[in-house]
Formats: C-alpha cells, sequence, structure tokens
C-alpha cells in the first residue's frame, strides 16, 4: 500500500511541474505578443521638406529664417549664401576711373530640422517671406516596421547571450559569439535611436534667390594708354624727341668720318675708270 502510494505522490509532482511550465510558456508567450502589439501600435513616420521661392532679398530673409528656426526649437544645420555673375562690363567714367556694371543673381540655401509637431507651421512662416513659391513638397517614410524588427531583435540578442553566459566554456568560442551578438545588438538599438531622432525633428531643405541685381561701382582705370599726355604735349614732345634723334644722327656720322673718307674716294675713282673706259671705246 505504501508502495501505491509513493508512485501517486511522484505523478502527482510531475504533472504539477508539467503544468506550472506550460503556464510559464503560455505566460512568455502573452507577454512577447502584448509586447510585440505595443511595439507595432508605435509608428516611426520621418518627414522630409523641401522648399524653392523668390525673395527681395537673400541675407534679410536668411537671417528671419534662422530666428523662426530656434523660436520653433530647431537648429540650421547648414547654410550657403552665393552671387552668380551673369555679366561684367566696364566704361570710362573719368581719365583715371572706370564704371564697372555687374550683373548677377544671389542665391541661398538653408537645410534645417525642426519639430515635426512644428514643420507646417514653421513651412507657413516660411511661405509668408517669399515673393513666389516655386516648389513645395514633403516627403514621408515610414519606419515603422524596421523599427519593430530592430527592437525584437535586439530582445532575441539579449536572451542569446544570457543562454551563452549560462553554458560559458573557456574551451569553447561561446566569448566571441557573444561579444559579435552584444555589438550587433548595439547597432540595432543606435538605428532605432537614429529613427526616433530623425521622427522626432523634420529635415527641411530651403533653396530661395532674388531678381537678378545691377551693381554700379567705380573703379581705377587699368588702361595704362589713357595716362598718356595730352595730344598737344605729345605733339612738342615729339619735335623735341625728333631733334634729339637728329643730333645723335650727326654724332654717329662723326664717328665714321674714315668710312665716309673711303666712300667718297672710291666713288671718285670709280668714276675716273669710267670715264677713261668710255674714252678709249670711242
Amino acid at each position: 500500500m505504501k508502495k501505491y502510494l509513493f508512485f501517486a505522490v511522484i505523478s502527482i509532482a510531475i504533472w504539477s511541474c508539467n503544468s506550472s511550465n506550460k503556464m510559464k510558456s503560455a505566460d512568455t508567450t502573452a507577454a512577447i505578443d502584448e509586447s510585440v502589439a505595443d511595439s507595432t501600435a508605435i509608428d516611426k513616420i520621418i518627414k522630409t521638406a523641401d522648399m524653392r521661392f523668390r525673395v527681395k532679398d537673400v541675407q534679410e530673409v536668411k537671417e528671419k529664417l534662422s530666428n523662426s528656426i530656434k523660436e520653433e526649437g530647431g537648429m540650421v544645420v547648414e547654410f550657403t549664401v552665393q552671387s552668380n555673375i551673369i555679366r561684367t562690363e566696364k566704361a570710362k567714367y573719368s581719365a583715371d576711373s572706370l564704371l564697372e556694371l555687374t550683373s548677377y543673381r544671389k542665391e541661398g540655401q538653408v537645410v534645417a530640422k525642426v519639430p515635426s509637431d512644428k514643420l507646417d507651421d514653421f513651412t507657413n512662416k516660411v511661405v509668408k517671406m517669399a515673393v513666389f513659391v516655386d516648389q513645395q513638397s514633403l516627403k514621408l517614410d515610414d519606419q515603422s516596421m524596421n523599427y519593430l524588427s530592430n527592437a525584437l531583435k535586439s530582445k532575441n540578442r539579449v536572451e542569446a547571450v544570457q543562454q551563452l553566459n549560462k553554458h560559458a566554456n573557456k574551451k569553447s568560442n561561446n566569448v566571441e559569439t557573444a561579444l559579435e551578438i552584444k555589438d550587433d545588438y548595439v547597432d540595432k538599438k543606435i538605428q532605432n535611436q537614429v529613427i526616433d531622432s530623425r521622427v522626432k525633428y523634420s529635415t527641411i531643405t530651403l533653396n530661395f534667390y532674388q531678381d537678378n541685381t545691377v551693381q554700379k561701382l567705380v573703379v581705377g582705370n587699368d588702361d595704362l594708354y589713357d595716362y598718356r599726355p595730352a595730344f598737344l604735349n605729345r605733339f612738342w614732345l615729339g619735335i623735341q624727341n625728333g631733334w634729339v634723334i637728329f643730333k645723335e644722327f650727326i654724332l654717329i656720322l662723326t664717328n665714321l668720318w674714315v668710312l665716309i673718307l673711303l666712300a667718297g674716294a672710291g666713288y671718285f675713282v670709280f668714276r675716273h675708270y669710267r670715264r677713261k673706259r668710255k674714252m678709249i671705246n670711242a
């Protein structure tokens, strides 16, 4: 009788353990399903906006945009202001100066991060600064599934590391495997943090320009011909210079008197010889 009673107690204990394990498994499954449901319910929408518009003054609008972005709790990531020269001409303004005419077009670009819940209000402010809006767009990128995938994979990696730690063995490569899983877990966490940041702050790119502008500027005359003396001065200087050249020529001839003498003697000898030859032939 005692023997049967012992077997009955053992059977009840085994059945109780199996029931407890099944309940724990059911609770764990329910918890995971609930976690998945909660993660799925979170929307991760990344907003990206782009605008191009014309303004009266690029520099003035750039300053207004910077102030508006700060008021909305955002920040300027990048800004550029440049002037593209279309045409340049120079006209004579006075004897030693020129009037430089430059036609140019000034353009600006601002890249900013603005809180997503204030993006519409900010774009409305930008439209009021514009004279004419060329283009305006808004792009929505749903990262909910990627966010959920990273979250579930991170959880799986935590559980895998815990299992490896339980069965750690110095002769096995569990340590290296655990490090790889941990690194991958960190990557997934960082990816989700990046998604959270991009969801919280929307990126907006603003391209703006103003009408072509003509700038007038008096600059120094770089044409050396205009710095020469007047005609009468140059005429008198020419006469003086000619007299100097003539005197130098006379001096050159005086230095060559021997050659001139020899040339004259040769000429008379040749003439005498020619006359004598004609008399013989006659």
